[in-house]
C-alpha cells in the first residue's frame, strides 16, 4: 500500500507540471545521445541545431525548436534542478499554456536580438566572418524568462529583492566581456519580466512572510 501510495504521489507530481517534465525527458534522451557520438561529429552536429546566424538564414523555425532540445555542456543533472526549482513551479502557478508562452517570449526575441546584434559586430568588423557559425544552442534563455517572471509570484517586499538578484546575475557578467550569450540571457530575463499580463488572475501572491512553504501555485 505504501509504495502505491508512493507511486500515485509520484504520478500526482508529475501530472502537476506535464510540460517541465515531459521536456525534462526529452533533454534526457538528447543528452545521453550527445555523449554517445564521438567529440568532432557532437560539435558539427550542435552547429546545425544552433541559433547561429548561418542555420537561422537558412531555416529559422527548425532551429528556434531544436536549439531547446539540446544541452550543450552535456550535463543533464543541473537542469534537472533548477527545472525542479523554476521550471515547475512556473508551470503549476501559470497554467502549462501560459508557461509554454514565456518559455517561447523569453527563447525566441532573445535568440533573434543577440544574434542581431553580433550580425552587427561582423558587418562593423567587431567579430570575424567565422561567428555566423557560432555555437548557440542550449535551454538558458527560455529557463532565464521563467525565472524572472516568478518575481510576480512574490509578495511586495520580497519581490523587489529577488527581482534585484535576478537583474544583478543577469547584468554582472556583461561588466567583464559580454558574450552574445550573456546578452541573450538579459534580453531573456527583460521578456520575462514583460510577460506581466499572462500572471493577471493566477492567484495572490506568495508572502514568505506569512506562508512557510514552498507555493504550488
Amino acid at each position: 500500500m505504501r509504495i502505491n501510495r508512493g507511486l500515485n504521489g509520484v504520478r500526482a507530481y508529475l501530472r502537476s507540471a506535464p510540460g517541465t517534465h515531459v521536456w525534462l525527458a526529452v533533454l534526457f534522451v538528447t543528452t545521453v545521445a550527445l555523449h554517445s557520438m564521438p567529440p568532432e561529429f557532437e560539435e558539427n552536429f550542435l552547429r546545425h541545431r544552433s541559433t547561429n546566424l548561418h542555420e537561422l538564414s537558412r531555416d529559422p523555425v527548425r532551429v528556434l525548436v531544436a536549439s531547446a532540445m539540446w544541452i550543450e555542456s552535456g550535463h543533464w543533472l543541473p537542469y534537472a534542478f533548477l527545472y525542479t526549482v523554476f521550471h515547475a513551479p512556473a508551470e503549476r502557478w501559470l497554467g502549462t499554456a501560459r508557461w509554454l508562452a514565456v518559455c517561447a517570449l523569453a527563447h525566441v526575441p532573445a535568440s533573434l536580438a543577440s544574434e542581431a546584434l553580433l550580425l552587427a559586430a561582423i558587418r562593423t568588423g567587431r567579430a570575424p566572418p567565422s561567428a555566423v557559425d557560432t555555437l548557440d544552442i542550449g535551454v538558458s534563455y527560455a529557463l532565464a524568462g521563467v525565472i524572472a517572471v516568478l518575481g510576480y509570484r512574490i509578495a511586495a517586499p520580497w519581490r523587489y529583492g529577488y527581482l534585484a538578484a535576478v537583474l544583478a546575475v543577469f547584468t554582472l557578467p556583461l561588466a567583464a566581456g559580454p558574450t552574445v550569450t550573456d546578452v541573450g540571457h538579459l534580453l531573456a530575463a527583460l521578456s520575462g519580466l514583460a510577460c506581466h499580463p499572462l500572471v493577471v488572475g493566477r492567484g495572490k501572491a506568495w508572502n514568505p512572510k506569512e506562508t512557510p512553504a514552498v507555493p504550488r501555485g
